[in-house]
């Protein structure tokens, strides 16, 4: 009887493993889905004024305040152009640095 009573130890220790198992894999692959999201770039064709021209390409100023390095351009200091720029970099710009 005592063979009986293992087997049925063994087969719930391995059942009560493989379910935390999976709880930790649905964690792990719900937090690296929210990252992935959560980094993804939202670009968006913003008008911005390149204020400086540097080895790394344009830098520009967009139309509500925000720094961007738009990359290599042929444009000068003071000249409005159309550039990419990643929204969500601005929205997490605006979260650490309230303007109120």
């Amino acid at each position: 009887m005592s063979a009986i009573g293992k087997k049925q130890k063994n087969s719930s220790d391995k059942k009560s493993l493989l379910i935390v198992s999976g709880i930790l894999a649905a964690i792990g692959v719900s937090l690296f889905a929210y990252l992935m999201f959560f980094t993804a770039p939202e670009g968006n064709i913003e008008t911005v004024k390149v204020i400086a021209v540097t080895d790394d390409g344009c830098i520009g100023e967009t139309l509500d305040g925000f720094a961007v390095n738009v990359g290599n351009c042929n444009a000068e200091p003071g000249q409005y152009i159309n550039a990419l720029v990643d929204q969500k970099t601005k929205d997490r710009a605006a979260a650490m640095n309230p303007t109120n």
